[in-house]
């Protein structure tokens, strides 16, 4: 099955402006999680990008991996680095992390070919 991440992420993100409108300091309460999160401090933000990715796959969230795909990407991550990741999600998650896994790196791929694409 191949997925376009790119609008997959597109579409998401103006269903997300209606749950933010719905539900806003739900929303705010949410957003501040992530930045803290995010926040580099023992771990860098790409590696907490990873591990959110390897979440993502683990509990089989689209919507979560094209969002951190493309984070991965923003942040640096090499594909060696999705691998590995998608490695230790496999691990915790069996055969169906093994499908998720797949997408991921789809998505990867299709993020990264943009940001090379929008480079030249």
């Amino acid at each position: 099955m191949h997925k376009n991440w790119i609008d997959v992420t597109g579409e998401l993100s103006v269903a997300l402006k209606e749950v933010r409108g719905g539900a806003p300091e739900v929303m705010k309460g949410f957003a501040a999680i992530a930045q803290a999160a995010l926040k580099a401090n023992a771990l860098d933000t790409k590696t907490k990008e990873l591990i959110a990715l390897a979440i993502a796959v683990a509990t089989r969230c689209d919507g979560c991996i094209g969002f951190h795909a493309e984070a991965a990407v923003k942040h640096g991550a090499s594909r060696d680095e999705v691998m590995e990741t998608m490695g230790m999600a496999i691990y915790m998650g069996a055969g169906p992390s093994v499908m998720y896994a797949a997408q991921a790196v789809e998505a990867f791929d299709q993020f990264a070919q943009r940001k090379a694409a929008a480079a030249e």
